[in-house]
């Protein structure tokens, strides 16, 4: 499929004419199902492809292939009268939400694609949170019309319940779940009907019929109020019943859209090529240009003062690297997105983020995987340098002369590891260098050693994750290994705030060893991090050994005490402590502070933190009462049931380490037929007789 992508080289397009989008979903809503049609009726492909058949064009690593899922964001670009469009289809997995949070970071616009049957699923809310964070203005489509129980009024009120969000549907389902035929346009008051073409290149547009007249007009007379609610000039046209143009409201839906105070709602059937063409119109006229945003902010490295660039090619370079990834052919791509200024292949540019001079060895425009050559890239642009050598994710690069750093990408935690061990000497050599070339590509991704083991423990934010690492490994870079449990995440903190000592004394002749401290530790809000204070007064530690006071508790808060799961969310205070003249040194007071940690820890009641997922079980309603009570037997806490022909779906919290493998026990309880889904929701202590479980197989290879 990729060798029908047609690679253009005409990119003079006005930046008022340029349009930086992403498509977000909840997984299996149509997300590169409505990008490939998007592809397909602009000319970039001369072929649909499919999920199902591997041949998509924006899918194209093997294991998307085999699987019928994206797994990392591709970026594309397409033309649609005279515009250019730059997409990004992101993955819905939740297991790959970082692939989300870094395209959306860098994008100024978005489609969010709904089950026109589900409404409103666990990850729509997910991605829709992370939109809303980095302020992105977004359409919404309302997708599968086609599909049994698909409720276009039914998918606007769960937007409406569980999103909390002003939205302004456009257009009018002609027809329903297998009569669904194509859409009736409210700004034009024309029906679409997809009847000339089975893959939707031509239909029929016409008048709104008499059957659909009455519908039609009320739903254009709220869509009309909605819109001249945002406006002071309209709204005063509206109130004396005065006549809005058509571009009038077009204009006004476009600032509104801009400004996030309305969010358009279309509606089709990807797969059946309905529906796209309006989305396609809507893209142009209603998200936003670079021109369009504010310029972007940024503060001084040096004063931290703020500092903003226009999106204009006269202005100093600014730009943000936001994804990194391996390729077999040039080496490593970094994808960056262009705020100001311009990147010219083969110059210089200052990382302000590492402080250090990198040399663009050359550019590239994405078109999924394929690549296009170029010498420069503009302002507003989305392109991928080749030659970076220090550059990760979030890193700012811009002109050495105007230094700005951009607020950098915050990612989750990985939730789940696996002990991974090579199967041969070659593969010793290999696996290293090839984890840590995926650990640049997501920062999700963590690669440990346990030295007490000898184990490589690799970390992310699934089993999914995990089981794709696994396989990358091997048909990538060439590595086998065996692979051990996988291993829940937990976490240590305390509840109470402690004192404690550290003392190392130690003579062998000559010089000794002496470092003494006093510690004070308190507990801080889940997820406030942890944070080190010196309080030391009138020289009783010299200030020289308080950074290895700070080394010893951070080494040890990062091993746990407890449970050997690292210690979070405490803030800890040095505020006393004594030294000696000749035998005091770096490496006492780095042992007195882990000794001091250790001593203040214990005495203030810590506990160990599991992670919480928020889970959404679909069952039929059969077995419902089977699939709850395990549900309870599992720890979890049910928050509510839907139903929904035939179907059941449970939204419940429940802890990670009681759902290891659960695909198999809801496929066993429901006879096949149920599903679920699951995201990181937040840390819980866990229940003492877990605790007890956890504390006692840390000190079981010591008791014996």
């Amino acid at each position: 499929m990729a060798d029908a992508i047609k690679i253009t080289k005409n990119r003079d397009v006005p930046m008022d004419k340029v349009r930086n989008i992403g498509i977000i979903a909840h997984i299996d809503g149509g997300k590169t199902t409505t990008t490939e049609r998007i592809l397909f009726y602009t000319g970039k492909i001369h072929k649909i492809g499919s999920v199902d058949e591997g041949t998509t064009t924006t899918d194209s690593m093997a294991q998307e292939r085999e699987r019928g899922i994206t797994i990392q964001s591709a970026c594309i670009t397409t033309f649609w009268h005279d515009y250019r469009i730059n997409i990004i289809d992101t993955p819905g997995h939740v297991d790959f939400t970082a692939e989300v949070e870094r395209s959306l970071r860098v994008l100024d616009g978005a489609i969010m694609i709904f089950d026109g049957n589900a409404g409103v699923q666990a990850q729509s809310e997910t991605v829709w949170r992370q939109a809303d964070k980095y302020g992105v203005p977004r359409l919404a489509f309302v997708n599968k019309m086609d599909k049994i129980g698909a409720s276009f009024q039914g998918t606007l009120q769960s937007i409406t319940d569980k999103l909390r969000a002003p939205i302004c549907p456009m257009v009018l389902p002609i027809g329903e779940e297998h009569d669904h035929v194509g859409v009736i346009e409210l700004m034009d008051m024309k029906m679409i009907v997809y009847d000339k073409d089975e893959q939707g290149l031509e239909f029929t547009t016409k008048d709104v019929t008499p059957e659909y007249m009455d519908a039609a007009s009320k739903a254009r007379a709220q869509m009309v109020e909605k819109i001249a609610g945002t406006d002071e000039a309209l709204m005063e046209k509206f109130l004396n019943d005065e006549e809005i143009s058509t571009p009038e409201l077009k204009a006004a839906l476009r600032r509104a859209t801009i400004k996030r105070e309305l969010f358009p709602v279309y509606c089709g059937a990807a797969w059946r090529n309905k529906g796209i063409h309006p989305i396609l119109n809507a893209i142009i006229d209603y998200l936003p240009s670079p021109t369009d945003l504010p310029p972007v902010e940024g503060f001084h490295p040096e004063t931290n003062e703020v500092e903003t660039r226009k999106p204009e090619n006269g202005e100093p370079l600014s730009a943000l690297l936001f994804k990194v990834q391996s390729d077999a052919h040039v080496g490593t791509l970094s994808y960056v997105r262009i705020y100001s200024g311009m990147l010219k292949a083969g110059t210089e540019v200052y990382n302000v983020t590492k402080n250090t001079r990198e040399r663009i060895g050359r550019l590239l425009l994405m078109h999924a995987d394929k690549r296009e050559g170029i010498e420069e890239g503009h302002a507003g642009e989305i392109v991928a340098c080749i030659g970076l050598k220090e550059s990760t994710t979030g890193d700012t690069l811009c002109d050495k002369e105007h230094p700005i750093s951009l607020s950098p990408i915050q990612f989750a935690e990985p939730v789940i590891s696996l002990s991974v061990e090579p199967e041969s000497g070659d593969d010793q050599e290999k696996m290293g260098a090839a984890l840590n070339r995926l650990a640049v590509e997501d920062p999700t991704f963590r690669v440990a050693y346990n030295h007490e083991t000898g184990q490589t423990v690799i970390s992310g934010m699934g089993e999914l994750y995990l089981e794709i690492i696994v396989d990358r490994l091997k048909r990538e870079f060439g590595v086998n290994v065996k692979t051990g449990q996988p291993q829940v995440a937990y976490k240590e903190t305390i509840t109470m705030p402690a004192d404690g000592e550290g003392k190392y004394i130690h003579q062998s002749g000559g010089h000794g060893q002496y470092g003494h401290c006093k510690l004070k530790v308190e507990p801080k809000d889940r997820g406030a991090g942890y944070e080190f204070v010196n309080a030391v007064k009138g020289g009783a530690i010299p200030s020289n050994f308080i950074p290895a006071i700070e080394k010893g508790v951070k080494e040890t808060l990062q091993k746990g005490i407890i449970a050997g799961y690292p210690a979070v969310d405490v803030k800890v205070t040095v505020y006393d402590g004594s030294y000696h003249e000749v035998d005091s040194s770096e490496m006492a007071f780095k042992l007195a502070g882990a000794y001091g940690i250790k001593d203040a820890f214990e005495h203030a009641k810590p506990i160990v933190l599991e992670p919480i997922m928020k889970m959404e079980v679909a069952t039929p309603s059969e077995f419902l009462g089977t699939v709850m009570g395990d549900l309870s037997s599992r720890r979890g806490q049910i928050l509510g049931t839907t139903d929904a022909f035939g179907f059941t779906t449970i939204d419940c919290m429940i802890p990670l380490s009681e759902i290891r493998g659960y695909a198999t026990v809801i496929r066993s309880l429901t006879q096949g037929r149920g599903s679920f889904y699951m995201e990181p929701s937040h840390y819980d202590p866990v229940p003492g007789d877990v605790q007890l479980k956890l504390t006692a197989a840390l000190n079981a290879p010591a008791a014996k």
